[in-house]
């Protein structure tokens, strides 16, 4: 069906079956050479032992290394610092991402500690509509905007280093300000926003000018 990634949900809310879900969930994608999405809210023992399973399965399957992701895994805000390190460094070490809405309040996700570890993390929206929350635009920046928030990424460095919550990773900069993007042969996939740098476009929420995707101008 052309899809990129074999989805999954609460494996034992959903199942009542850890081993079960996942085994099948990696199976499917070992055979169908796809990566895993495994959304989980769960955030008591079920969803630690969800995680270290997922992570024992990926171990054993080189091949979904750097191609599976937790999405939400509210758990990793509700276990000890010790065990939030060592959760972090075997996520990094599996090449698990943690795919996160950025949620506040009672659920503050550990993310400086997965960024220690080289855990790729990304952000998004439950939906565009929203069904889950009245709050949010769907914008990613927005996203950036509240992490640098919540961790305290004040400063112009710091708040230069959020933009990657919004771009994949993705940063014109490096650490000591040398140009790393765009660059040519880079793919023309770029959003045009008003700002004077990095850090005021995380800081201010800098509108959108123009949109290109594939070389083509769509907005």
């Amino acid at each position: 069906m052309d899809i990129d990634f074999i989805g999954g949900l609460d494996p034992y809310t959903i199942d009542g079956a850890i081993e079960k879900t996942i085994d099948f969930t990696v199976q499917l994608a070992l055979d169908n050479k796809k990566g895993i999405d495994i959304h989980l809210h769960e955030s008591g023992e079920s969803g630690l032992k969800t995680v270290e399973y997922l992570m024992k399965k990926v171990n054993e399957n080189p091949a979904l290394k750097n191609k599976t992701f937790l999405s939400h895994c509210f758990v990793l805000a509700k276990i000890d610092k010790v065990k939030q390190e060592q959760i972090a460094e075997q996520l990094g070490a599996a090449g698990i991402g943690i795919v996160s809405t950025i949620p506040f309040g009672g659920l503050i996700m550990p993310i400086p500690t997965l960024y220690k570890y080289q855990v790729n993390v990304m952000t998004g929206n439950d939906s565009i509509v929203d069904h889950w929350s009245t709050f949010g635009s769907g914008s990613v920046l927005e996203k950036a905007n509240t992490m640098a928030q919540l961790y305290g990424y004040s400063t112009e460095f710091l708040l230069s280093r959020s933009l990657k919550l919004a771009t994949g990773n993705v940063l014109p900069l490096d650490d000591k300000g040398v140009q790393q993007w765009p660059k040519a042969g880079d793919a023309a996939d770029v959003v045009l926003i008003d700002a004077s740098c990095s850090a005021e476009a995380v800081s201010r929420i800098s509108p959108v000018r123009s949109l290109i995707n594939k070389g083509e101008i769509v907005y």
